[in-house]
């Protein structure tokens, strides 16, 4: 199957594109994000190229950000968040002391880009893996697919108000 285009909301171009966050609960849950300063804050440490590439060529201020739990239990999107800051290098990779150091990164020569987030909404319930296998839109989003492994992944419109409908019921 083809990657999904990250399409944008009119045939115009104009208005967000939509994207998926992968972060870990036990690392950067929704709710340490809801409870930053200014419920914002970076998005560091993605080491993907293609993932990467996205966030330094694509997301953009007011693009829409579905924040899904990974690694955690249930899987699944459990809120919305809102660009606020484009792509720019990745400052933790310079920094031996940070999780995400990379040595071969440096402020001359960035390798790795971020984009900086802010918390919109918490879900009533998180929409698990399993309730968006069963949708026949949600079903195909690219993070349902046998080894996506991006943090950081396009979201089509008609995913995106799916996800939304799903989120109300």
């Amino acid at each position: 199957m083809p990657a999904k285009s990250s399409a944008r909301t009119s045939p115009s171009g104009d208005g967000p594109r939509y994207w998926l966050f992968k972060s870990e609960a036990d690392c950067f849950s929704i709710d340490d994000l809801a409870a930053a300063p200014g419920k914002t804050t970076y998005w560091d440490g993605v080491r993907n190229y293609q993932a990467r590439n996205m966030l330094r060529d694509e997301v953009q201020v007011g693009d829409q950000v579905l924040y899904y739990h990974s690694n955690s239990d249930p899987l699944g999107i459990v809120g919305i968040a809102t660009v606020t800051r484009a792509g720019y290098p990745d400052h933790t990779a310079y920094d031996p002391r940070e999780d995400h150091y990379d040595p071969g990164s440096t402020p001359e020569n960035p390798r790795w880009y971020m984009v900086d987030v802010k918390f919109t909404r918490k879900f009533k319930q998180p929409l698990t893996r399993e309730r968006l296998k069963r949708h026949p839109i949600t079903a195909g989003m690219q993070v349902m697919q046998k080894g996506s492994r991006l943090s950081v992944v396009p979201v089509t419109a008609e995913e995106w108000h799916a996800v939304l409908e799903l989120a109300k019921s």
